[in-house]
């Protein structure tokens, strides 16, 4: 990947100005305002490659901001004296960077409630609508908390998204909830989300690369929390409830804040939010934007294994770079897998050079994603990762 300095300079050549406005843009650090700024206050503003000048400058992170990335992907709450140390930089470096990321809705950190350790499960709904009538539907399902990963494949008639909703569901259990009434649905296909392959707490997707080595990484993992015990089953107090809304807006706001709206000690807080990770009951996820960092395609895989290969085929698959997700679900195809990737060249590699190598895979259907909606816990608008909903204040 570019460093950011390097991305200028070509980009300012390719605008035929080349030494002036590339060490404009070398000069400030890379975040959208200063960016558009500098874009603005210069010449580059007039110039026919404009367009490709944006798209080139608001993708690109450094080293670090990488080493970032996949430190909070590993230990979402890990302290950024521990990232410092690791990355041998400044402590203050490593919070400014970050808060930039966040700004520029490029990372998200999100505390979840673990629904699924009372019996839900989450279905992979497609749905097939005219393309005047998925803006409507994209809008009714988006919003709610049940809902994620919601996007729209090319062509605009079709949406997919994960819902969570209690295993004994049926379908039509299920539609009632998803769709308005309104909405000219002529297709729908519900299929349950069996297994999900891989290890995404300590394997993360990197590939927007320059990660952290191994070593690092074990550094990082280091400060996890100890095992706290669990021998019965969790129930959540009001206290609890107030910690996990805080966390659902930013997973990581610090215990202080925390104590504040639950009224607790900093030392009580830190304990409960030990319990409550050591019993399942709270997770997180890292959101991060692809196409904020120079991933500008994204594809669904829909394959069809056999039985017998349907394991040792995910794992495979979802140890591959370019894979952000491989899961087995029910229905004509039985392995579903998320690839991202630079371009379409790097998709067509992708498909003939690894995953055409794999001999069990009997069919496979490849969908584009055109509009990414929803992540775990973020909205996607105006190509930033944003809150769900209204961030409350702290009493």
């Amino acid at each position: 990947m570019q460093s950011f300095g390097q991305a200028a300079a070509d980009s300012a050549a390719a605008a035929g100005d080349q030494d002036g406005v590339a060490r404009q843009v070398h000069a400030v650090q890379a975040d959208s305002a200063s960016v558009e700024t500098t874009i603005t206050s210069s010449r580059l503003g007039r110039s026919p490659h404009i367009g490709g000048i944006r798209r080139i400058l608001f993708l690109v992170i450094d080293d670090l901001d990488a080493q970032i990335l996949h430190a909070l992907q590993l230990a979402p709450r890990v302290s950024f004296r521990r990232v410092a140390g690791v990355v041998e930089a400044t402590e203050q470096t490593v919070a400014r960077r970050y808060h930039r990321l966040r700004r520029d809705g490029v990372v998200r950190v999100v505390g979840l409630e673990n629904r699924w350790a009372d019996g839900e499960a989450s279905w992979v709904c497609r749905m097939r609508a005219a393309p005047d009538r998925i803006s409507q539907l994209a809008d009714a399902l988006v919003r709610r908390r049940d809902v994620s990963h919601a996007n729209v494949l090319a062509g605009w008639t079709d949406l997919v998204c994960v819902v969570r909703a209690p295993l004994g569901d049926t379908r039509e259990d299920l539609l009632p909830r998803l769709l308005p009434r309104t909405t000219s649905v002529t297709d729908i296909t519900i299929d349950l989300l069996l297994h999900s392959f891989g290890h995404p707490a300590t394997a993360p997707w990197t590939g927007y690369g320059h990660t952290l080595s191994d070593r690092q990484a074990e550094e990082i993992l280091a400060e996890r929390t100890g095992p706290v015990s669990c021998a019965q089953r969790f129930s959540l107090t009001a206290e609890d409830r107030h910690i996990l809304e805080a966390l659902a807006e930013d997973g990581r706001t610090p215990q202080s804040r925390l104590a504040a709206r639950t009224g607790w000690s900093v030392s009580r807080v830190g304990r409960r939010i030990a319990a409550l990770e050591a019993c399942g009951a709270l997770l997180y996820d890292v959101d991060v934007l692809p196409e904020r960092l120079g991933n500008q395609l994204s594809a669904m895989l829909w394959l069809t294994v056999a039985p017998r290969d349907l394991h040792r085929v995910g794992e495979l698959i979802a140890a591959h770079d370019h894979i952000a997700f491989a899961g087995a679900v029910s229905g004509t195809k039985n392995l579903m897998a998320i690839a991202i990737c630079r371009d379409t060249d790097d998709l067509y590699r992708y498909l003939s050079e690894q995953l055409g190598q794999i001999e069990a895979i009997l069919g496979y259907e490849v969908n584009i994603r055109t509009q990414r909606l929803k992540q775990h816990g973020s909205l996607v608008a105006h190509g930033r990762l944003i809150n769900p909903r209204p961030a409350r204040t702290a009493r």
